[in-house]
């Protein structure tokens, strides 16, 4: 009798052993389904994270991106036409003339002159010169002069720069001919002026010269 029921418990422990095993697969299958779904479900969260999030935030970015280099770089070349607009105004203002400089400024020009323009007149500024003149008793002198040439407009201006070679050979004829008594005292520096503008004048005709300023006047 014992042995029956040692048997009996033996059989129903095995029947709920194959019970088990029977019910295992399913259970398998179900928790395959729950990690395939699960990924699934992950993978959806992440199309959803770049749909609604990434993406607006990469359009919100791009646009504020494209207004700040519109508002940083739009007046840029209005800005740098504006300047050049200036400056060729500004050239303008000066008359047109390439050689040009600021008022009282003096700049280079032909013939070895250097041109300085005022606010009505131009002073042209001559080579140097020195000539020998005659001294007293009759013994050799040197004459050094630095001579400017008032001018009153760029035609005289242009006339004189082109003529220095005449005019510098009608000074230098007058100059030889003086001796140092002719140029003693202010009369005789006034007499020197006066004389060296007719001769420019003719050398330049039909313009004219309105001065001539001497810088610096040597007797040796």
């Amino acid at each position: 009798m014992f042995g029956l029921k040692k048997k009996k418990k033996k059989a129903e422990a095995d029947a709920e052993a194959e019970a088990e095993q029977a019910e295992a697969p399913p259970q398998a299958e179900a928790g395959e389904d729950a990690e395939g779904e699960a990924p699934a479900k992950k993978k959806l969260s992440g199309k959803k994270l770049v749909l609604f999030i990434i993406l607006p935030a990469v359009l919100v970015l791009g646009g504020g991106g494209a207004a700040a280099y519109l508002l940083l770089f739009s007046g840029a070349p209005a800005e740098q036409h504006a300047d050049a607009d200036a400056g060729h105004g500004k050239g303008k203002a000066k008359g047109g003339h390439g050689g040009e400089g600021e008022p009282g400024e003096g700049v280079p020009g032909p013939n070895g002159t250097t041109i300085t323009y005022g606010e009505d007149v131009v002073f042209v500024a001559l080579p140097e010169m020195l000539v020998n003149i005659t001294g007293p008793d009759g013994r050799p002198a040197y004459l050094k002069l630095r001579l400017t040439l008032e001018a009153p407009n760029e035609d005289a201006v242009t006339a004189l720069t082109e003529s220095v070679p005449r005019v510098s050979d009608q000074f230098n004829s007058f100059l030889r001919e003086l001796r140092t008594d002719d140029l003693a005292g202010s009369a005789g520096a006034y007499r020197l002026r006066i004389e060296l503008l007719r001769r420019v004048n003719i050398a330049i005709a039909p313009h004219q010269i309105n001065a001539v300023l001497i810088e610096e006047m040597l007797v040796q």
